[in-house]
């Protein structure tokens, strides 16, 4: 049995050496660190290399939950997949050993009332956009690209490359609202 830790801080000014002392103090006999940032478990590469590392009957360590995941759906996703190889779980600062049926309880736990307050967010934003409605004053998100400009711009000649361009939007944006305002197909592509 292996204990393998992963450390992760979000910028180059961080230091990595704090998290590493604390897995190798907790027994990780090999560390992978990266600094990438938390928001996605996708592009970091040695989080990649870390779960591919790990074999049966190892422990793959972390510090603290949000090093691995910043979503619940990153966390379970990460930890149903070492379940399945075979490989147990522990978070130092939270105290979570998935080796134990306490541990599995408690990742289990926090994770139910992180997705319970999540949904008790958007029901109250759902709330308050309703009210809003009702009070008249709720106009929705603002509208980020002027059509009218970009039917200005197209009436100068310009094409779509060179309006997005001048109004510092994506290409596709200057289709959308081309399409949006019934213009045929083959207008489009100009």
């Amino acid at each position: 049995m292996s204990v393998v830790g992963y450390a992760r801080v979000s910028s180059a000014g961080q230091s990595l050496e704090v998290q590493q002392d604390q897995l190798r103090a907790a027994g990780c006999e090999k560390v992978f660190s990266e600094k990438r940032t938390g928001t996605t478990t996708e592009g970091r590469d040695q989080l990649e290399l870390a779960l591919g590392y790990v074999r049966e009957g190892d422990v793959f360590v972390v510090t603290r939950l949000d090093r691995l995941a910043r979503s619940l759906v990153d966390l379970r996703k990460t930890v149903d997949f070492l379940t399945a190889k075979g490989v147990g779980f522990r978070c130092l600062q939270q105290h979570i050993d998935t080796t134990s049926s306490e541990g599995r309880l408690m990742l289990n736990i926090l994770a139910s009332f992180a997705e319970f307050e999540t949904d008790i967010r958007k029901e109250r934003q759902r709330d308050g956009i309703e009210k809003a409605k009702t009070a008249g004053v709720y106009r929705g998100r603002p509208q980020s690209i002027d059509a009218a400009r970009i039917a200005e711009l197209e009436a100068q000649g310009l094409g779509a490359s060179a309006i997005a361009k001048q109004l510092g939007i994506g290409r596709a944006s200057v289709y959308r609202v081309k399409s949006s305002l019934g213009r045929p197909a083959s207008e489009q592509s100009r």
